[in-house]
């Protein structure tokens, strides 16, 4: 299956500056497939070493002095490992840290050999390591699940693809087709981004054997609680992991999770399930300007999952149950497509930048309001909401464009696109105009392009 990220791993082999690259992410988006990828278009091999298959693989770099390790990793894998024309991919490193800290010596005495490193956990390492990093002498890349585009080319969807990337919003879509590209959406949204649950979907077309997958991915998942350090509760991590699915969306507050545990203790669980990249933090921005992590408060924040499947998986949502609605927020009060939105929105960025979300929160008595998502273009603050039906109310997307004096607003929603550029909204005594514009679901990973159309 073909990702887009692969791309940028292209250029990443093709510049002569290039520094040895380490993939982040959760456990089975795909990093290694990618890395596999990659040796198959670019070079002539790929020597791989994973260090939890054969972590005695790790004391061949104890010298420090690649050209001592080469000849060594080539005698144990039969191998040899030619600059240029071999890739040397270090999986699941975060088992052997001290070959973590030796990467710095590739890239200052072997700068022109091709290495890709990649952990599942390698963010628990990152966070507490005890070695030297090699601060300015790796550099990388984030990979999360596969996003809608991905999915429909895996579907074998090449000119609904086409369709998109080449989507003007000066075109009307036939209801047809915006039909078709709702009913990919439905099926993202169970099937989700995993690849492996993508994978056997496409081959099969049965959601039970794509539930099948992201069963034994959420079981996987569980199996790792006791990798994420000593002293660790394991049923403290578990209670969080089966009560955030629940939860996508909502303003957190650790007495949802449990009136008896202390906050602090879940706040720690969470912490470790962030570090695992299977839980993301929405944080709240007061938004008066970019970037939006300047003016951020952690004390508010609400949470999306991994993926939208994993998700409808842990909640015991089908197919049977969405194709039951013909509106999306009717299921778990809309948290299915808030979560889609989000996980689109947290990978449409550049994959050197770690993923970030923000949302605007304000909290006044009987006036909260709450706008599910931020985005930037350029030093434009753009207030986003999510309406899984064809309509609702955008009262806390008014109450923002008052409140910040903005001209401009985004919607996802399952209708047509629809531009509008002279909406009113009225606050006390105040009213300002803004533009409106309204996306259905599927052109969500278009917006950027679409805005910036608009604003030409």
């Amino acid at each position: 299956m073909y990702r887009f990220a692969l791309e940028e791993l292209k250029n990443w082999a093709s510049r002569p500056d290039h520094k040895p690259l380490v993939l982040r992410g959760a456990r089975q988006v795909g990093k290694s497939y990618l890395a596999t990828m990659l040796a198959d278009e670019v070079f002539d091999a790929i020597a791989e070493i994973n260090f939890e298959q054969t972590p005695e693989m790790a004391e061949l770099f104890s010298s420090r002095q690649p050209e001592r390790i080469i000849p060594l990793l080539e005698l144990r894998l039969n191998l040899p490992i030619i600059p240029g024309k071999t890739l040397l991919f270090l999986d699941e490193i975060q088992a052997a840290p001290e070959v973590f800290a030796t990467l710095r010596y590739f890239y200052e005495q072997m700068p022109q050999l091709h290495i890709i490193a990649a952990g599942s956990l390698l963010e628990f390492v990152l966070a507490d390591h005890k070695f030297s990093m090699p601060v300015g002498r790796i550099e990388y890349m984030h990979l999360g699940p596969m996003i809608f585009e991905e999915f429909l080319l895996a579907m074998g969807k090449q000119k609904l693809l086409d369709f998109l990337q080449g989507y003007l919003l000066s075109e009307p879509i036939p209801d047809s087709i915006h039909n078709e590209f709702m009913r990919y959406v439905r099926d993202f949204c169970v099937i989700g981004g995993m690849p492996a649950a993508i994978n056997i979907y496409s081959k099969t077309k049965s959601y039970l054997e794509s539930e099948r997958i992201l069963s034994n991915i959420l079981s996987t998942y569980r199996a790792d609680f006791n990798k994420y350090g000593q002293r660790v509760n394991q049923q403290r991590i578990e209670k969080v992991f089966l009560k955030i699915p629940n939860l996508v969306g909502q303003k957190l507050k650790y007495s949802q999770i449990d009136r008896e545990e202390k906050s602090r203790d879940l706040k720690e669980a969470l912490h470790k399930l962030e570090l695992a990249k299977i839980i993301h933090k929405v944080v709240h921005s007061d938004a008066n300007g970019v970037p939006l992590g300047a003016e951020m408060n952690d004390k508010y924040f609400k949470t999306i999952f991994l993926d939208v499947g994993l998700l409808c998986r842990s909640a015991g949502i089908t197919m049977s149950d969405i194709q039951s609605t013909d509106d999306l927020m009717m299921i778990n009060s809309g948290q299915i497509c808030e979560q889609f939105v989000g996980q689109q929105l947290l990978y449409s960025g550049k994959y050197y930048e770690d993923p970030q979300l923000f949302y605007w929160l304000r909290q006044r008595g009987s006036a909260n309001a709450e706008v599910d998502y931020l985005l930037t273009q350029g030093t434009k603050i753009i207030p986003v909401e999510v309406k899984a039906g064809k309509s609702g109310s955008l009262k806390s997307l008014h109450v923002f464009v008052n409140e910040k004096q903005h001209d401009f607003a985004l919607r996802f929603y399952a209708g047509q696109p629809l531009f509008s550029d002279s909406v009113t909204s009225v606050s006390g005594m105040k009213q300002v105009k803004f533009c409106l514009l309204s996306l259905p679901f599927y052109l969500i990973n278009q917006t950027k392009r679409l805005c910036r159309e608009l604003t030409a």
